[in-house]
């Protein structure tokens, strides 16, 4: 158990490194040299737990995912459209904190596929997931397009999370977040929804702030682990190593 705990723990590092490394540098400059000095295990440990730069990058951008959960409102039997709203602003607020975040979205935009699902599905299909759900309790307007519309929500909130990130480093999303829905809102909301609608989200900083701290504790950030799973899982031939070698 004290191996498998620490294999866990090497492919955290290793993950959050990587994210720190695309964030910085994007995908073709992101070198796998970085993230090992960065993650602090060795070649054989990655190697041990990914098979490429790519596999790397698919486990963040599936990782970003976990980043919102538009769900709170299922258990309180809220409202699905304040909820849409909150979870833009969660996702505000994790992409100026939580380099997960910034380097899912940079790599989403950079368009890094491999072949996988489309990096928005996940996204497109939960948006109009929750405007459905808006327009059988008569929050949506019924000529609204679900699908359509998800896709408007999806590319306004990233154009408008690249200015921010060029003009303010991000500084001003939550509120420029916040505009974009003081105008989508008219357009596809009952009016008398609109006037209990908080375009800032009713999650507080605090909340979102113990949001984050509860996702770094069930990620412990440890480093120096990698000996251990070289030992467990013997080490690579040199030509596996060169194959990790190219793809940095």
């Amino acid at each position: 158990m004290a191996k498998q705990a620490r294999a866990v723990q090497t492919r955290r590092s290793i993950v959050e490194a990587a994210a720190s490394v695309f964030d910085d540098y994007g995908y073709e400059r992101a070198a796998i040299s970085e993230i090992l000095r960065r993650a602090n295990v060795t070649k054989g440990a990655l190697y041990f737990h990914f098979q490429s730069k790519e596999a790397i990058a698919q486990a963040i951008m599936d990782e970003q995912t976990a980043t919102v959960d538009f769900t709170s409102h299922e258990r309180a039997g809220g409202s699905p459209l304040q909820a849409l709203v909150d979870g833009g602003q969660q996702f505000a607020y994790a992409l100026r904190h939580d380099p997960m975040a910034r380097a899912g979205t940079r790599l989403s935009i950079e368009g890094v596929f491999f072949g996988g699902p489309h990096p928005w599905g996940d996204w497109f299909d939960t948006t109009a997931h929750l405007l459905k759900e808006g327009k059988a309790r008569g929050e949506v307007l019924p000529h609204v397009d679900p699908e359509t519309t998800a896709e408007l929500i999806v590319s306004s909130f990233t154009g408008i999370q690249l200015i921010s990130e060029s003009v303010t480093k991000r500084a001003d999303l939550r509120e420029r977040v916040a505009q974009l829905w003081r105008h989508l809102l008219p357009g596809i909301a009952n009016p008398a929804v609109i006037s209990w609608i908080k375009t800032e989200g009713t999650l507080q900083l605090e909340e979102l702030a113990a949001l984050e701290e509860k996702e770094r504790g069930a990620a412990p950030d440890e480093r120096g682990t990698g000996g251990d799973i070289d030992a467990a899982a013997g080490s690579p031939e040199a030509g596996d190593l060169d194959r990790i070698d190219r793809v940095g």
